[in-house]
């Protein structure tokens, strides 16, 4: 489990792990929390849905990213309990997150498996709480100093430019 908030680096950490289990001869899946939710929901058959569920219940590692980011439905959290659990125990499961567990209710309002889900997840589970400042903001905010930079030193020669004239 992966925690933190917005920026601090949670997806790369969880790439980086799934790219060590190749690197080990495992097999490893990524994928958003909402597209293997939509997608596990879209489908109309019992048939389609049991494929699906084992398609992303087989690999040796699965990351699940962004569970927190959305607001999910009850049926949403029943396709994820279910796919949590055929994997409990046996197959190693990382998530990413950006609210405490204690908000997962938020997340999936109304469902009864909430509980559980966590449950599952936290059982044998190693918690990574990842703190500081986004990325993304200290990235914009050294851009914005640097066009600053930029155009105090432009400006100066400019002022001479037209004072020459």
């Amino acid at each position: 489990m992966l925690v933190g908030p917005n920026g601090v680096g949670k997806t790369m950490c969880a790439c980086n792990l799934g790219y060590q289990a190749v690197l080990a001869g495992h097999t490893a899946l990524f994928i958003t929390a909402g597209n293997l939710l939509g997608e596990l929901a879209a489908l109309d058959s019992d048939s389609a849905l049991r494929r699906k569920l084992r398609h992303y219940a087989a690999p040796d590692l699965l990351l699940i990213d962004e569970v927190g980011y959305l607001s999910y439905s009850n049926r949403h959290a029943d396709l994820l309990f279910e796919l949590v659990s055929r994997r409990y125990q046996h197959k190693s499961t990382v998530v990413t997150t950006n609210r405490a567990f204690a908000e997962w209710g938020e997340v999936f309002p109304n469902a009864a498996c909430v509980v559980s889900l966590i449950d599952r997840l936290m059982h044998r589970a190693e918690v990574v709480r990842i703190d500081g400042a986004s990325y993304r903001a200290k990235e914009a905010e050294e851009r914005d100093a640097l066009r600053k930079a930029e155009r105090a030193a432009k400006a100066p020669a400019s002022r001479s430019r037209k004072a020459a004239r």
